[in-house]
């Protein structure tokens, strides 16, 4: 029901609905640059161990390198530099014309309590926000605000129209975005689940700013990855101003994290780094402000039911509680668009009960012949294949000579495949690749030979707005 790839038209929508008028003026929601080592929220001797491990690994250390490293301002580094200086812990080595034109590095006594910092714990990057500092910004950037700009059913449906999914399925859709409760997406393999749950990432709309790494119970916890949180609208970046924000923080389009199979129990927690002393945090702390996809729900080694309430009730309190080595307990703030996504019968899965929990429950099936040729034909655009009378007639074959004798479905992954196929055999042999009936053949083939034949209870699947599970109506 929903093809596997994004279409360039998606990715353009996404972009202009990120930039929309609505959007949050950056300066407003990141902090302002600190001026003293108190106003970082940080212990001194943590500011002064951050430095001297910093200072060891350049060696020579010129201070406008130094606060690119550790994201603090000149006057940070100046008065935290000035207590080291005071301590015979670094000299200056070189001064220049200019007064940030200073290197600095260790005497004996500074690389001896470096080599000590770096014992404990080997971390040498941007300085940690404090917890509190994170829940108060966490706080204005929440996805639960009534008052943030939500997608309105006319983007809703640009962003879909290409991927088959019908105005009563759109609805559902944007009604589970607004309410803030979690859904379930199911139905059959490469029906588009996974891939429709990215897609409503995309669409969350607003930025949020997340820190470099984060200090809990006086440990560093690292936050910030550059593969979750990706760089916002050239709009929103340029408003963000080195010189008067806190560049402990990022400005980053809201993330969307997606975990599968491989999820266990010890990914739910703050994970401890021996090699290096710190900590990482979970990917749903990281999913913060964002939607977190729980995709193959069912799947995982830990029981479907467990990994439920390890989410819902976070979510409907908007706190979680994760534990440090030790056993220390720290409540953080859980601040998450939920999205499950699994290929199993929901009802195979989880209890009744259970299935109260999720708010909506919506079925993803397979897609009707016109709506099938036409993503076919839209794939062919995508890929650079040109759609002529011979493929016309290959679409023709495949419905009839492939897919019927074979039942199986119409599925929204199965042109992307075919036709990258049919790339992939026409590169090998060096020619220019055509949808041709005897190209398909050989592409599904490649693809269905050593699979058994669906059964046709899946081609006959009720349409997706018909799917009502026992216990949706609440």
């Amino acid at each position: 029901m929903l093809e596997a790839g994004s279409t360039i038209a998606a990715e353009s929508l996404f972009a202009a609905a990120r930039a929309a008028p609505s959007e949050p003026d950056v300066t407003a929601i990141v902090p302002l640059q600190p001026k003293s080592i108190r106003e970082t929220g940080l212990d001194r001797q943590l500011v002064l161990a951050l430095l001297a491990k910093a200072i060891h690994a350049l060696g020579k250390a010129h201070l406008p390198v130094l606060a690119g490293k550790l994201r603090l301002s000149m006057s940070v580094l100046r008065e935290a530099l000035q207590l080291m200086v005071a301590e015979q812990l670094v000299e200056v080595a070189w001064r220049g014309d200019s007064d940030i034109d200073v290197q600095y590095h260790l005497t004996d006594a500074g690389k001896a309590h470096a080599a000590a910092c770096l014992a404990q714990c080997r971390y040498v990057g941007p300085a940690p926000v404090t917890l509190d500092a994170f829940r108060a910004v966490l706080a204005r950037d929440s996805v639960r605000h009534a008052n943030r700009g939500h997608i309105s059913p006319a983007e809703l449906g640009a962003a879909l129209a290409d991927d088959g999914i019908d105005a009563c399925l759109r609805e559902q859709l944007g009604a589970a975005l607004h309410s803030g409760r979690a859904m379930l997406l199911h139905g059959p393999s490469g029906s588009g689940k996974s891939a429709l749950a990215r897609k409503l990432g995309r669409l969350l709309q607003g930025v949020v700013v997340v820190p470099h790494a984060i200090l809990v119970d006086g440990q560093i916890v690292q936050f910030y990855d550059p593969l979750l949180h990706q760089a916002p609208p050239p709009l929103q970046a340029r408003q963000f101003d080195e010189r008067r924000n806190d560049t402990r923080w990022a400005v980053c389009q809201r993330p969307v994290v997606q975990v599968g199979a491989e999820l266990t129990r010890e990914m739910l927690d703050f994970r401890f780094d021996a090699a290096n002393g710190i900590y990482h945090a979970p990917p749903h702390f990281q999913a913060s402000g964002g939607l977190l996809v729980v995709d193959d729900l069912g799947r995982q080694r830990v029981p479907a039911a467990e990994l439920l309430n390890r989410f819902i009730s976070p979510l409907d309190y908007g706190t979680d509680v994760l534990t440090l080595q030790g056993g220390h307990a720290e409540t953080v703030p859980f601040d998450v668009t939920l999205v499950f996504a699994t290929n199993l019968a929901p009802q195979s899965v989880l209890d009744e009960p259970l299935l109260r929990r999720i708010g909506y429950k919506i079925h993803l099936g397979p897609m009707s012949e016109a709506g099938y040729r036409a993503l076919l034909q839209r794939q062919c655009g995508v890929l650079r294949l040109p759609y002529d009378d011979d493929a016309a007639d290959a679409a023709d074959y495949l419905l009839l000579h492939l897919h019927a004798p074979a039942a199986r479905p119409l599925l929204a992954s199965y042109p992307r495949e075919l036709l990258g196929r049919v790339a992939d055999f026409a590169s090998f042999a060096g020619t220019a690749p055509r949808l041709t009936v005897p190209a398909l053949e050989q592409a599904w083939s490649s693809m269905f030979d050593c699979c058994a034949p669906m059964t046709a209870q899946l081609t006959g699947a009720a349409p997706a707005h018909a799917m009502v599970l026992i216990g949706e109506q609440q």
